[in-house]
Parts: structure tokens; C-alpha cells; sequence
């Protein structure tokens, strides 16, 4: 007689909470970072962050013992530190022309193309409920969209619009090379190799798009590069412990966050439209997430 194999909650329970944590961070961090962007240009308050992640990390991964890297291991750090970069100065860059809310709503479809590069990179079986999920989601950003968008829009929010929908195909990639990086190194290396790399790669433009920041923008930095390190550190042990399919759909959770961010730092209202798309986001977070530890 075979048995159906027991399954602890916590061990799903757990990576979800960090996911969901990291999240959180990271829409606080946009926000600290759209001010920056406001003030120097996204290129350059993403190569300066880079830098202040790279130095308060450095410390962490050297006390962690765990060495330079391996070729293979090496190659992945610099994949998703390039395709980070460009996806973030996107990204900031549309931030600055759009509502954060906003922003952020356009950038979820990047879990929808991320369930199938999952697929057909990592072999994950995508499940119906993952997809389900992921349509329910998406079904509430139309509804956010369509409360949004309803007027005549600008040159500047034509062009925001189009950046952030570019770096939404990117954060797609960059969250299944989140999960290949995951299951090689441990969580605060990732976050150094990704400040690094970010750094380096941006580097090469610094003397022409970077100019060196006041301290009023060094203290924006700073504080930003804190939230991303945690946030990366969370991220990694969460998808280093679950599928990406699993974790992906929390990703419209973001815009709840953002949206609150929004409203307290920049005056952005939070309208009927919107709330109705929360309910259908977090309702589809819910049906995949739980479908997903049903099926693990």
C-alpha cells in the first residue's frame, strides 16, 4: 500500500513569508529610489547604489568563508548582475515618469512570461494552479490599468510606459536566474556578486552618465542599497527553498506595497480601481501559492 508522502507546513510556509518580506522591502526601496532617480538620473543612482551595496556586503561575505566562486557559479553572478542592471535603470527610469503604483502594476507581467522561462530553463512542471493563479493576477492589473490609464497620456509617460514594460520582459528572466542562483550560492554572496556586478557593468558609463552624488542623494543611496541587500538575501534563501512558480505569483503583492509607499511619499491616490485590482491580485496570490504546497 503506498503512502502519500507528509508535508511539514512551515517548510512552505516559511519561504513564502521571506519572499513576501523581501517584497515588502523592495517597494519601499523603489520609493527611496525613485527620489534618488528624481535627483541624479536612474544610471547614476543605480551605479552609486551598486557601489554602497558592494562595500556593506563585502564584510558579510568574507566573514561567511565561503570564497571566490566557482567558474560556472561565477558565470551566473555576472548574467543576472547585467541583466539586473539594465532591468532596474529601465525600470527607475519609467519611475520617474510614472505613479509608483503605476509602475509597478505594468511590471507584473513579468511573473506571467517568468512561469514559462521556469519551464524551459529549469524544468519545473508549470501546474494549473500556478497558471490560474497567475491569469486571476493579471486580471486585476487590467483593472488597475484601466483605471489608470483612461485619459490622454504624454510624451514622458509614453516613454515610461515603454521602459518599464522592457524591464518587466527582463525581471522575467532575472527571476528564474534568482532561482538558478539561489540553489548555488548562499544568500549573501548573491547579494554581493549582484551590487558588484551592478557597479562594475555601470562603471563603464559612470564618467559620462553618473555624476558623483551630494549627501542628501549619498544618504538616499545608502539607505537603498541597505533595503536591496536584505531584500536580495531574502529573496534568494526563499527561492533557494522553493519552486519559482511557487513564489512568482507573490510578486503582485508588490503593488500593495507600492501603493502605500506611493501615497506617503509622493501623494499618489489610492482609487476604487486600484483596490478592486489588489483583491483580485491577492486572490490569485492566494489560489496559486496554496495550489502550488498542495501539489509539492
Amino acid at each position: 500500500m503506498n503512502e502519500k508522502p507528509v508535508i511539514s507546513v512551515p517548510s512552505v510556509l516559511l519561504p513564502i513569508l521571506a519572499a513576501m518580506l523581501g517584497l515588502g522591502l523592495f517597494s519601499v526601496m523603489d520609493g527611496v529610489m525613485k527620489a534618488a532617480s528624481i535627483a541624479v538620473g536612474a544610471y547614476a543612482a543605480m551605479c552609486w547604489r551598486g557601489l554602497a551595496g558592494a562595500a556593506m556586503m563585502f564584510p558579510l561575505w568574507l566573514w561567511r568563508g565561503q570564497g571566490w566562486p566557482a567558474p560556472a557559479v561565477l558565470k551566473v553572478h555576472v548574467l543576472r548582475g547585467v541583466v539586473a542592471s539594465v532591468m532596474a535603470v529601465l525600470f527607475f527610469y519609467g519611475l520617474v515618469r510614472l505613479p509608483l503604483a503605476e509602475g509597478i502594476a505594468l511590471s507584473f507581467i513579468a511573473p506571467l512570461i517568468a512561469l514559462y522561462l521556469a519551464a524551459l530553463l529549469l524544468g519545473e512542471k508549470v501546474r494549473p494552479a500556478a497558471i490560474g493563479g497567475s491569469v486571476l493576477a493579471l486580471l486585476g492589473v487590467a483593472v488597475i490599468a484601466g483605471g489608470k490609464f483612461d485619459g490622454p497620456a504624454d510624451a514622458e509617460a509614453v516613454k515610461g510606459l515603454i521602459a518599464t514594460l522592457v524591464s518587466a520582459v527582463l525581471y522575467a528572466w532575472n527571476l528564474v536566474l534568482q532561482r538558478q542562483q539561489a540553489l548555488l550560492a548562499r544568500p549573501e554572496e548573491v547579494a554581493f556578486f549582484q551590487a558588484l556586478v551592478t557597479f562594475l557593468f555601470l562603471g563603464l558609463g559612470a564618467w559620462w552618465f553618473a555624476p558623483f552624488p551630494s549627501s542628501e542623494v549619498w544618504s538616499l543611496v545608502l539607505v537603498s542599497a541597505a533595503l536591496s541587500a536584505v531584500s536580495i538575501m531574502l529573496m534568494s534563501w526563499a527561492y533557494g527553498q522553493a519552486e519559482a512558480q511557487v513564489l512568482v505569483p507573490l510578486e503582485y503583492t508588490a503593488f500593495i506595497w507600492a501603493a502605500i509607499v506611493g501615497w506617503i511619499a509622493f501623494a499618489e491616490p489610492v482609487t476604487m480601481p486600484m483596490l478592486m485590482g489588489v483583491s483580485l491580485i491577492v486572490a490569485g496570490c492566494l489560489y496559486a501559492t496554496r495550489g502550488g504546497a498542495a501539489a509539492s
